[in-house]
């Protein structure tokens, strides 16, 4: 199909090499051949009368021309995805559609297993796909990469409708046989302790310890994991205090000797969240995971 003299299948692969900067990587994913996916640059360098990407030592950059229709591109493409994907209704026992959702190990430990209890109690045949979060999660949600996003408030963006689902208040953990176990932990404590964090795998910063790090409080990290859910589990046997959601810490303790002491200083609560595009906002099946997630968040926190 054209559209002012331009072959619109010419798209696809624009938004791909776009991406990637890449011609050989591009052609990998749309499964074609490499000499193929040059041919398609040719034609769309010929199209906009620009190179659009261009080598620069040992890699292809975009030129300004290129990074300026890069986000349009996809806006185009994905817009198209959801029109054409949306059903005018959706039957979850009768439906095999997968759903793609970005989310930490927090939320998989402590949300995702209700989500998934509910759907079973539906009769649903729909599948879910989690993925990793990254360090700007909801670009992901804005290329249509993925259906949601769950994350801190913080972490989502303004531009895409979203659901509150619970909040959440941080504790620190401790080995109940540990030198803070049995008193409450004062702010002595918590700076003169050793302390066991997550940090993202993208080296992304968590928000306790933006919430920290704004307090002007100090910790001693002596253990760093990329994992929320083993936090508790790493301080088993240990001195380490481990500042977790309260949903894990209370999770945790019922199998792990641990000890849960409020945290010795204010701090906000983490306010999880739902995203999706905002293309999506009509989607049959869209709506109906939503609400799954809602319904999940009230079970979490009764």
């Amino acid at each position: 199909m054209r559209f002012k003299r331009l072959d619109l299948n010419l798209l696809v692969a624009l938004d791909h090499m776009l991406e990637l900067q890449s011609v050989s990587a591009a052609a990998d994913r749309m499964h074609m051949s490499q000499s193929a996916m040059s041919n398609a640059l040719t034609r769309l360098r010929d199209y906009f009368d620009d190179p659009l990407l261009v080598q620069v030592g040992r890699r292809m950059e975009r030129t300004p021309r290129a990074e300026a229709m890069r986000e349009a591109v996809r806006d185009i493409l994905v817009r198209v995805e959801a029109t054409i994907e949306t059903e005018p209704q959706f039957r979850p026992e009768s439906s095999d559609r997968e759903f793609n959702v970005l989310m930490s190990d927090y939320t998989m430990t402590v949300l995702m297993p209700h989500v998934l209890a509910l759907a079973r109690a539906a009769g649903s045949r729909a599948r879910f796909n989690l993925l990793a979060q990254t360090d700007r999660p909801y670009v992901l949600v804005e290329r249509g990469e993925a259906d949601f996003l769950v994350s801190p408030r913080q972490f989502c963006s303004p531009e895409h409708p979203s659901d509150v689902l619970y909040q959440d208040n941080y504790c620190c953990v401790v080995w109940n046989e540990g030198a803070y176990a049995g008193r409450p932990l004062s702010v002595e404590d918590y700076q003169r302790a050793g302390h066991a964090v997550m940090v993202p795998p993208n080296q992304a910063h968590s928000v306790e310890s933006e919430s920290l790090a704004r307090m002007g409080i100090n910790r001693r990290v002596e253990l760093t994991t990329f994992s929320f859910s083993a936090l508790p589990q790493l301080a088993v046997g240990t001195d380490l205090v481990a500042t977790v959601h309260g949903l894990i810490a209370r999770q945790a303790a019922k199998v792990l000797p641990l000890e849960i002491s409020p945290l010795p200083f204010g701090m906000e609560p983490l306010e999880q969240t739902l995203q999706w595009h905002a293309y999506r906002d009509h989607d049959p099946g869209i709506q109906w995971v939503r609400q799954l997630f809602l319904e999940a968040a009230k079970a979490v926190t009764h």
